[in-house]
């Protein structure tokens, strides 16, 4: 056989090659959103802000609880609440941190051009999704952590109660507020994803977040013990306190009750992406 009759099945093998080469796959999907959240300055920005947040008020919080003329520790709640007291600010942030993950790429509109490489569109969603998560709750359990044994450090130093990771439900609440943190950035990320704007989805987050807890105290008590502890912030605060109270959800109930927000807003998300232009 002659090199000429080799050469037509060499030119569709190199053909072949360079398709496979171009195809769209979820791991180069995944790629490209990890080029996207570790090029762009506001990221590492912010995500430096959330453990700056995290760990400088656990440490805030160790220093001067129980401090002077005052109530007692047992009014502050117990040491591991104490430390992790930066989580709700910390959450703020990395919330804000998911909605410009999924709209600010709306108001710049390089969305465009992620749907002009991706054109099935759900493989972008579910990228953004796994890039965030993955990188929130190593960063979030790494600076939780951080924030649990130097504020723990502080609270032996003042001779106040302390508790290790091997404390029963200690351990837990370290990874339960890792969880929380890395949820409310998925909680952003959705609900920017289905309002595609920047301002009005970081006033709904943080209304529903924070500011809805505060309002549903006023309603009277029968509504507030109902309606409050399946709210998302409440929800997840079962996962990180070691002591659960009475008219709180149990720490497996409250996982459940927080994944389910979750899950339904990346589902209404993800039904707006397939339906909507850009």
């Amino acid at each position: 056989m002659s090199t000429t009759d080799l050469a037509p099945q060499d030119t569709n093998t190199t053909d072949r090659r360079s398709v496979d080469r171009q195809r769209v796959t979820f791991p180069r999907v995944v790629h490209m959103e990890w080029i996207k959240l570790r090029s762009l300055r506001s990221t590492t920005l912010t995500l430096a802000i959330t453990v700056a947040l995290l760990i400088g008020f656990g440490l805030l919080f160790s220093s001067v609880v129980g401090s002077g003329e005052g109530p007692d520790q047992e009014d502050f709640g117990d040491p591991t609440s104490i430390t992790l007291g930066g989580v709700m600010l910390a959450a703020l942030a990395i919330a804000v941190l998911g909605v410009l993950m999924s709209a600010g790429e709306y108001a710049t509109g390089t969305i465009r051009a992620t749907l002009a490489a991706v054109p099935s569109r759900l493989p972008v969603l579910w990228g953004k999704v796994v890039v965030f998560a993955a990188v929130s709750f190593v960063l979030m359990f790494v600076a939780a952590l951080g924030a649990f044994l130097v504020g723990q450090s502080v609270l032996s130093s003042r001779s106040m109660d302390t508790a290790a990771l091997s404390d029963p439900g200690v351990f837990r609440a370290v990874v339960g507020a890792a969880m929380y943190l890395t949820g409310a950035g998925l909680i952003g990320l959705a609900v920017g994803a289905l309002l595609r704007n920047t301002a009005g989805a970081i006033t709904l987050v943080v209304g529903a977040l924070f500011v809805v807890p505060g309002l549903i105290q006023l309603l009277p008590s029968s509504w507030n013990e109902t309606i409050s502890p399946y709210l998302p912030s409440n929800a997840a605060n079962a996962l990180m306190t070691v002591q659960t109270e009475s008219d709180s959800l149990s720490p497996g109930s409250g996982l459940a009750v927080f994944a389910v927000y979750i899950v339904v807003l990346l589902a209404g998300a993800a039904i707006v992406l397939k339906r909507r232009d850009a």
